[in-house]
């Protein structure tokens, strides 16, 4: 089996590992008030086997990482929310729709195009301590406007997830790389640092696709599914060196499926969100549900309520 097909069959099996551990996340952030800190999490089960599948899903990707370049690898993550589409069928006890049949066909056939016209050849080259520290200052400063308080936090919080994790699996190739004989010593100031960074990034990462999963599965998944081979493209080709099979002409079927890719993407988005129960109901303002109150038939309150006022009365019938 070639470089490729390794990477190949390596992000598909993470694909998988994370599908699973996004649906555990949107279940478990269903059950969770916004008001609840990490210590409380830290307590669930249910927490702890969603790190447990993100972390086997981030080792089968580094895996893919070392085999295939970030062009190949990343698009693949659009996997994960084809295949969070029937297990987060099942878990809500339903069937696919066939919107959602729809969506996950022209994904597909989307990434099919783009893994034609990624670049097929073994990783060589790693981003420099520089290159390093310049991407992970700007991701933070993306971050940070991303995650200030308005409208849409859930759109908004994924966005920042996709793109942390986006530039984890950037930093993490250069890890990679660096440590399989292409590269100086294992241990240097530069792979300390990059680890480091691969590390914080990876758990900023996890914490923001929980927030933005309090909102419900579909949107949010899709928008880190989109912003995270976004982030790791840009990286790849403007500082890694990377391209596109049949140089500019590849750009047109690597564009077609992008397209492809992106209407799947949506369709399996508003599919999902017509799917989610229903939200609960309304409360007033001051916080108690909008179900008619009960009185108690014969209690002086009841009769005070029951009775009109004289004024009310008076104007009804048009007296002064």
């Amino acid at each position: 089996m070639n470089a490729t097909l390794t990477a190949v069959a390596l992000s598909f099996v993470s694909a998988g590992a994370y599908a699973a551990a996004a649906v555990a996340q949107s279940r478990l952030a269903g059950r969770t008030e916004p008001s609840d800190g990490l210590l409380r999490l830290l307590g669930r089960g249910a927490w702890w086997s969603a790190v447990g599948l993100n972390a086997g899903g981030a080792l089968l990707h580094v895996a893919a990482l070392k085999y295939g370049p970030l062009t190949l690898v990343q698009p693949l993550g659009a996997l994960t929310l084809v295949l969070a589409v029937p297990l987060g069928a099942r878990a809500a006890g339903r069937r696919v729709s066939r919107t959602e049949w729809r969506g996950t066909i022209l994904t597909l056939l989307g990434l099919g195009a783009l893994l034609a016209a990624a670049g097929g050849a073994a990783p060589r080259e790693t981003l420099s301590l520089a290159e390093a520290l310049g991407v992970s200052g700007v991701t933070m400063a993306l971050v940070a406007v991303l995650s200030r308080p308005g409208a849409r936090p859930g759109l908004r919080h994924a966005a920042a997830s996709g793109i942390t994790s986006g530039v984890a699996s950037a930093l993490t190739q250069t890890l990679t790389v660096a440590t399989s004989g292409h590269e100086g010593p294992l241990l240097s100031w530069r792979l300390v640092t990059v680890a480091l960074l691969v590390s914080a990034f990876a758990m900023g990462g996890l914490l923001l696709s929980q927030t933005a999963y309090r909102g419900g599965l579909g949107a949010p998944l899709a928008v880190v599914t989109l912003a995270n081979p976004v982030a790791a493209a840009v990286i790849g080709l403007a500082l890694l060196g990377e391209g596109v099979q049949g140089g500019p002409a590849g750009l047109i079927p690597a564009l077609l499926g992008a397209a492809a890719a992106v209407r799947g993407v949506v369709l399996l988005t508003r599919a999902q969100a017509r799917s989610a129960p229903e939200a609960a109901p309304a409360k007033s303002p001051a916080g108690a549900a909008s179900e008619p109150a009960r009185v108690v038939i014969g209690s002086p309150r009841a009769l005070r309520r029951r009775v009109p006022r004289p004024e009310r009365v008076r104007a009804h019938i048009g007296s002064p």
